[in-house]
C-alpha cells in the first residue's frame, strides 16, 4: 500500500501550540506520509530544520512582518486570519503540482476558519486540540450555552463526567469573562464548525481523563495522540527524535545540567512559569523567600524580561543554593535524577511533560486553562500540590516554603511521587507499539490512505 499521502500541518505561532503539533507531525511521518509543517513567517527563523528531519517545512506570511506593536489580541488575530486565508490556497496550490499534491490539513483548532480554506482548495482537514479534553469540554458547554455565565462566585459547577469544579479550578477566561473578552472569544469558537470535521485529534491520552474521553468519543469522532513530547522521552521509537526542534527563546544548555549533575537525587526545586505568564513584583519576591526558607536547591527560569523584578541581593544572597537561568531544556532538566519537583504554572505542555517524567509539581496557576490543570494535578492525578493565594491572589512565602517542604520530604511528597511513575508508565505506554495514541495515529493514517 502506498502511504505517501501528504498531510499539511498548520499551528497557531505560539510555543505552547507549535510544540506539540510538531512533534504529532513527526509520529504521522514516522507511519509513511509525507508531512509538511507550516510555519508562518514570524516563527520559521527559530525553527531548527535538521538535515535528516522527517517533516518538511513551509513557511507562509501571516502579516507579522508589517504589523504595529501595539496591535489588540482581536487585531492579531484577525490579521492572521486574513492573511493565512489568502496564503494557504497558494501554497496548496504550488503543492498540488508536485509529486505528492497535499490530501488533508491538520489545523490547530483555535482557527476553525482553515477548514474552509483546506475545502475550498480540495482537500480535508481536522483540527488538534492543544489544550486538555477536560478544558476543551469545558469551552464546548460554554460555546452550547449550557454553562451559566457569569459564572457565580462560591458556586459548584457540574459537567458531565467531570469532577465538581469551583469558580477558581475554571479556565480564567470564563471565570472573569471581562479580561480577556476576544480569548473568550478564541477558545468557544473552537466550535463552531468542529462537528463538520471527520476527526477530532487531541494532545492527551485515554487513561489520563478517561471518563471524559470516553463521553466526548461517544458523540465525536474524537481521538487522543498524546501525549505529543519528543519520543526518546518515552517509547524511544523515534531515533533522533530528542527535543521539540523550535525555540523561540535560546536555552543554554551546559550550566543548567552541569549543574545539576552535582546535586542528590530528587533534591532540587525546578521553577518555571513558562514562555508567557509575568508575575508581579510582590509574587516573585515572595517565591524568592519561600525558597531561601526551604532551604531547598533551585533552578529557577527567569525571563530576561523579568529579571529586574527580582530583590536586589537575591542571586548573591542564594548563590551557594540556586542557579536562575533566562531559559533552560525543560525536558532535559525534569528528566534530570537531581530535580525532585517542578513549581510550575500548569501549561498542559509543561503539565504534560511533568506526567510523562514522573515529576511531582506545585501548581501555581496565573491564567487560561492552568487553573484547571492545577485542579486536575492536584484532586484527580494526585501527583502535585496547588499553592493557596490570598484575598490579593499572592502565594505567600510561608505557604510557598510549605509547599516545598511537603513535595521534597514530606509523607504526602512520597505518595505523590508513587502516583507521578505510574502516570509516566501509562504516558508511555499511550504512544508505544499498539498503545492506544499509537493506535489512533495509525487509523488516521489508514483511513486517510484509502480515502
Amino acid at each position: 500500500m502506498d502511504r505517501k499521502i501528504h498531510i499539511l500541518v498548520i499551528p497557531y505561532p505560539l510555543q505552547g501550540h507549535i510544540n506539540p503539533m510538531l512533534q504529532f507531525s513527526k509520529r504521522l511521518a514516522s507511519k509513511g506520509p509525507r508531512v509538511t509543517f507550516i510555519a508562518t513567517s514570524h516563527i520559521s527563523k527559530s525553527i531548527q530544520a535538521h538535515e535528516s528531519s522527517s517533516i518538511n517545512f513551509e513557511t507562509i506570511s501571516d502579516g507579522s512582518e508589517e504589523a504595529q506593536d501595539l496591535e489588540t489580541i482581536d487585531e492579531k488575530l484577525q490579521r492572521f486570519k486574513s492573511k493565512v486565508s489568502q496564503n494557504l490556497p497558494k501554497l496548496i496550490e504550488k503543492h498540488n503540482s508536485s509529486k505528492y499534491p497535499p490530501k488533508f490539513l491538520v489545523y490547530d483548532s483555535v482557527l476553525p476558519w482553515a477548514l474552509n480554506v483546506a475545502r475550498q482548495s480540495g482537500i480535508d482537514g481536522a483540527p488538534f486540540f492543544t489544550q486538555s479534553c477536560v478544558v476543551n469540554a469545558i469551552y464546548y458547554h460554554a460555546h452550547q450555552g449550557t454553562l451559566q455565565m457569569p459564572l457565580e462566585e462560591g458556586s459548584s459547577i457540574s459537567l458531565p463526567s467531570m469532577p465538581s469544579l469551583g469558580i477558581n479550578d475554571m479556565p480564567t477566561f470564563l471565570s472573569d469573562t471581562c479580561s480577556y473578552p476576544d480569548l473568550l472569544n478564541l477558545v468557544v469558537n473552537q466550535f463552531s464548525n468542529f462537528q463538520e470535521s471527520n476527526w477530532l485529534l487531541c494532545n492527551t491520552f485515554d487513561k489520563l481523563e478517561d471518563e471524559v474521553i470516553n463521553w466526548m468519543a461517544s458523540q465525536w469522532p474524537f481521538k487522543t495522540i498524546g501525549p505529543a513530547i519528543p519520543s526518546m522521552y518515552l517509547d524511544k521509537r523515534l531515533k533522533d527524535d530528542k527535543e521539540y526542534g523550535l525555540n523561540l527563546f535560546k536555552p543554554d544548555m551546559d550550566i543548567c545540567m552541569k549543574w545539576l549533575d552535582t546535586l542528590e537525587i530528587g533534591s532540587v526545586v525546578y521553577i518555571s512559569f513558562g514562555s508567557m505568564a509575568t508575575l508581579g513584583e510582590e509574587q516573585m519576591e515572595e517565591i524568592t523567600w519561600g525558597l531561601k526558607n526551604s532551604n531547598c536547591y533551585f533552578l529557577w527560569v527567569v525571563r530576561e524580561s523579568e529579571e529586574k523584578k527580582l530583590p536586589n541581593n537575591f542571586l548573591l544572597e542564594t548563590a551557594e543554593k540556586g542557579l536562575i537561568m533566562s531559559w533552560c531544556p525543560q525536558l532535559e532538566v525534569l528528566a534530570h535524577k537531581a530535580v525532585g519537583c517542578f513549581m510550575t504554572h500548569c501549561g498542559w505542555n509543561s503539565t504534560l511533560e511533568a506526567l510523562s517524567l514522573g515529576v511531582p509539581m506545585i501548581a501555581m496557576p496565573q491564567w487560561s486553562d492552568q487553573t484547571t490543570n492545577a485542579k486536575n494535578i492536584m484532586d484527580v492525578w494526585k501527583v502535585g500540590i496547588r499553592v493557596k493565594v490570598d484575598e490579593k491572589g499572592i502565594g505567600t512565602k510561608e505557604e510557598i516554603e510549605l509547599c516545598i517542604r511537603e513535595v521534597i520530604g514530606g509523607e504526602r511528597g512520597k505518595e505523590m511521587k508513587r502516583n507521578s511513575m505510574k502516570w509516566k508508565e501509562l504516558a508511555k505506554e499511550a504512544v508505544d507499539e499498539d498503545g492506544s495514541s499509537d493506535k489512533n495515529i495509525e487509523e488516521f493514517v489508514t483511513k486517510l490512505s484509502h480515502s
